[in-house]
């Protein structure tokens, strides 16, 4: 295991300026934003929360469309469309941004940048999940919000929105920070469900949210890191979980004492874990991947000793660029 610095900001001021003002600026409204009471103020957040609309035509080799899956609960997802030969079979990711689960969504521009450079890199289908929102919408909202896209695809496999040659058995679920804890969910919820045309063959967690009520290592030791606090994530953590959990509820603590779900039964799919030196959860993301080894699930664990959380939204970084390239090498091998 390498050593990691006690420096957390310093990978920072690699990062272009105007990614650190648009951070800093998406900082301030989300600690704005917060109330004392536990809500948010959903206007403040708004006015900095920058959205971008579908593109029918074709934007840097990708186009996008929005799908509504249930209007009541403002539940559609965002497809990415490559560009590439219409008689190749494509595989399809299904991807849930991040956000702490109180923030942000598909369409929100730097979940849809992600999105469209995954698309553009893996040559995949990409399928960005809006859910609910926390704390309006509390566990398990999101896993259910999830769960509901993904048997939505399952029960319209020959829907025209989704192009002809796209491959459901090559299906991948992904997702950043929270979307990596939605990720893990909604691919246990799909193992113990049993879809018809859907096959989950491999799972992309990129810096997933985790935690529990132990303050671990890199807890107590990054203390200055970029874009995230252990004050920000244990607020985050109680506008998520039901009211009078702690943070080893097993949406939380997935292995840790109150876990309920013993995934060693099930056909997990084979999972790729995306972990930071800078990043607070860093110790608490180490232990999923140790968890899943302990259930004799397929992992492979892809550590970046230099980078903080969300580091993947910054596309000049040279660590953002072998993420790309491990992503792609892992879909790629599970396919192949």
């Amino acid at each position: 295991m390498y050593k990691m610095s006690n420096n957390p900001t310093s990978k920072f001021q690699d990062v272009p300026w105007k990614h650190r003002f648009f951070s800093s600026m998406i900082g301030f409204a989300v600690n704005f934003s917060r109330r004392s009471d536990g809500t948010i103020n959903r206007y403040i957040m708004n006015l900095f929360d920058f959205k971008a609309p579908p593109s029918q035509q074709p934007f840097d080799g990708v186009k996008t469309s929005d799908t509504v899956v249930d209007a009541t609960r403002n539940l559609y997802f965002r497809l990415f469309l490559p560009s590439l030969n219409q008689d190749d079979d494509v595989p399809v990711i299904v991807y849930f941004h991040g956000g702490g689960f109180a923030y942000l969504s598909a369409s929100s521009i730097p979940c849809d940048d992600f999105c469209r450079r995954l698309c553009k890199k893996t040559g995949a289908v990409i399928i960005s999940v809006n859910y609910r929102l926390a704390p309006e919408h509390k566990y398990p909202s999101q896993y259910d919000d999830g769960f509901d896209v993904l048997k939505f695809i399952d029960d319209n496999a020959n829907a025209k929105n989704l192009p002809l040659n796209v491959n459901l058995k090559q299906c991948f679920i992904a997702g950043d920070s929270a979307g990596g804890n939605l990720a893990h969910h909604v691919a246990v919820k799909a193992c113990e469900y049993g879809l018809r045309n859907v096959k989950l063959i491999g799972l992309i967690a990129i810096q997933p949210f985790f935690g529990g009520e132990e303050r671990t290592e890199s807890e107590t030791r990054i203390v200055d890191a970029p874009m995230i606090s252990v004050k920000g994530t244990d607020w985050l953590w109680k506008a998520f979980l039901p009211e009078g959990s702690d943070r080893n509820h097993p949406a939380c603590n997935v292995f840790g004492p109150k876990s309920v779900d013993d995934i060693s039964r099930l056909k997990f799919p084979a999972t790729m874990v995306v972990v930071g030196g800078f990043d607070p959860m860093h110790d608490w993301q180490i232990r999923y991947y140790e968890g899943l080894k302990k259930c004799e699930k397929e992992a492979c664990l892809i550590e970046y000793p230099h980078a903080f959380h969300t580091f993947y939204g910054v596309p000049e970084l040279k660590e953002t660029c072998l993420l790309m390239e491990a992503v792609k090498g892992f879909m790629e091998r599970l396919i192949n």
